[in-house]
């Protein structure tokens, strides 16, 4: 049996390599252009991706192409319909990142309730009052937190970075409502609402579902006047799930008290991006899931998913 061809867009962690080249002949293009990919998929008999489009053409420019991999969970960016109709399989790594996720969810949420980012913004500025002046001094310039115990959770997906992210609530204290458009059992603790309630009821309100035809602007202008206004959002999930416009027109009228983003459309967003700059806004460089621990956890999954198509035939 020849030597398969596995080409990847970009590096992933050694784990995963070194599974991939004990299997076969790795080729690594450093590119993640449909046009500059064009060549090397033309003899690639497995493709493996992270957040690069696979799209219709790529897939049709590759007729040794016997399996595509996702060193990730979502699959928006794959022509799932395309890979359908030439029999190739897809396969992804959904939950090898969970973890990691859940953590980074609740560091987003704290820093967000004790006013973080705007606690270190007045720290670089030399804002340190000193002596008994501080108590006084931290509430004038709007320092002032609150805690996450005896708050509401409110969690909009319930797959494993969902129920992740509900232990890790409940060890704080946190009562946690759940909402999924599946009919999902919920995991211990967390009760089940619809999603007016749950948007009514929390304090923090963390997404986590899918960006499909029917998440996509699930939380516009509607979904937050439900909110309370002193509420937090926290989106880990798809940039398109939220409407950016809506979040930042509600800050600015006090409809919410502040919003931790991790997802962009497009990556990277533009330095400008007025959410890249506002007080009351936690942006992160979609670093959620980027923990070691979670790459290498990635990485091992989809090499051993990708392997198994290969030597399936």
């Amino acid at each position: 049996m020849p030597t398969p061809t596995i080409l990847l867009t970009e590096p992933i962690a050694a784990a995963g390599l070194d599974l991939l080249r004990a299997a076969g002949d790795v080729r690594i293009a450093h590119a993640t252009d449909p046009a500059t990919l064009a060549g090397p998929l033309a003899t690639a008999d497995a493709l493996v991706v992270r957040s690069s489009p696979v799209t219709a053409a790529m897939l049709s420019g590759a007729p040794r192409l016997k399996v595509v991999g996702r060193h990730g969970a979502g699959l928006d960016g794959i022509d799932l319909a395309a890979a359908q109709r030439l029999g190739i399989p897809v396969v992804s790594t959904p939950g090898a990142n969970a973890e990691s996720v859940a953590e980074f969810v609740i560091l987003a949420a704290l820093a967000l309730a004790r006013q973080a980012p705007l606690a270190a913004a007045a720290l670089a500025r030399g804002d340190f009052p000193a002596g008994r002046s501080l108590p006084s001094a931290v509430v004038a310039a709007g320092l002032t937190g609150t805690m996450l115990a005896g708050r509401t959770l409110g969690l909009v997906g319930l797959g494993a970075i969902g129920r992740g992210v509900a232990a890790r609530a409940r060890g704080l204290g946190m009562t946690v409502l759940g909402y999924d458009v599946a009919a999902v059992a919920p995991p211990e603790g967390v009760r089940l609402v619809d999603l007016d309630r749950l948007l009514a009821d929390s304090d923090v309100v963390s997404l986590h579902v899918p960006q499909t035809p029917q998440t996509t602007g699930l939380v516009g202008a509607a979904a937050l006047a439900r909110m309370r206004p002193d509420a937090l959002l926290v989106n880990t999930a798809r940039a398109g799930v939220v409407d950016a416009g809506a979040v930042l027109a509600a800050l600015d009228a006090g409809r919410l008290r502040g919003y931790a983003v991790d997802v962009f459309a497009p990556e990277p967003p533009d330095p400008d991006h007025p959410l890249l700059h506002h007080p009351r806004v936690f942006a992160t460089p979609h670093m959620a899931a980027m923990t070691q621990d979670a790459l290498d956890a990635m990485a091992t999954a989809v090499a051993r998913g990708v392997i198994a198509h290969l030597t399936a035939r």
